[in-house]
């Protein structure tokens, strides 16, 4: 196309170019990703928080006590630092892979898994008070959420169920606030991944 004077105006001619589809693919997967990783940040951030405040309020005096089912503070204390370095772990795999919608939301969900684990350990640690048990039924919605939007019927791409995801995740950390569990402006110790394998690492971004 050209002016008057004869100048072709690429400008114009080139808006109308579609965009090639390897690019709007991209610029989706690249999106998704944003999102699940969010998600992702979110439940490992409730899964070392809540790690941290049972470390925090448990003594060495204490490590034999037992709570429902006979667990005891040693072990809520354990199985929530493995719960916690799991989901560390998929925020690793995520910074380490490709944006991948379904593999993402499937981190998301990993994540969200492991939170929902330390959670339930908060629960027994606060030896079910009303404020722990509305934390740990959050974190569970936001578990399912997070298995929702990575399974079958969403592959980590379908809006409906990604936003009921965030909004499910949104929801368990403001539980978890109201339990004690997390802090605003918390500065949490950064967790360790322990021994990642190839296996396991695979595993965790299937």
């Amino acid at each position: 196309m050209s002016d008057p004077d004869g100048n072709e105006q690429l400008g114009s001619a080139r808006a109308g170019v579609p965009q090639p589809p390897e690019a709007a693919e991209d610029t989706t997967e690249q999106k998704l990703r944003v999102s699940h990783a969010a998600r992702t940040r979110s439940a490992a951030s409730r899964a070392a928080a809540i790690c941290h405040y049972i470390g925090h309020h448990s003594s060495d005096e204490k490590s034999a006590e037992q709570h429902e089912g006979g667990t005891t503070d040693e072990q809520i204390s354990w199985k929530s630092a493995h719960a916690a370095r799991v989901a560390a772990q998929a925020v690793a795999v995520l910074a380490e892979s490709s944006p991948a919608p379904a593999a993402d939301s499937r981190c998301a969900r990993n994540a969200s898994a492991s939170a929902a684990q330390a959670a339930q350990m908060g629960q027994l640690h606060d030896s079910s008070s009303e404020l722990s048990v509305a934390a740990c039924r959050a974190a569970l919605k936001a578990s399912q959420a997070a298995a929702a939007a990575a399974g079958a019927g969403g592959l980590g791409e379908n809006e409906t169920l990604n936003a009921k995801a965030d909004a499910a995740e949104a929801d368990a950390v403001a539980a978890a606030k109201k339990a004690g569990w997390m802090l605003p402006g918390q500065d949490l110790p950064e967790v360790s991944t322990g021994i990642r394998s190839p296996d396991l690492m695979s595993m965790l971004h299937l």
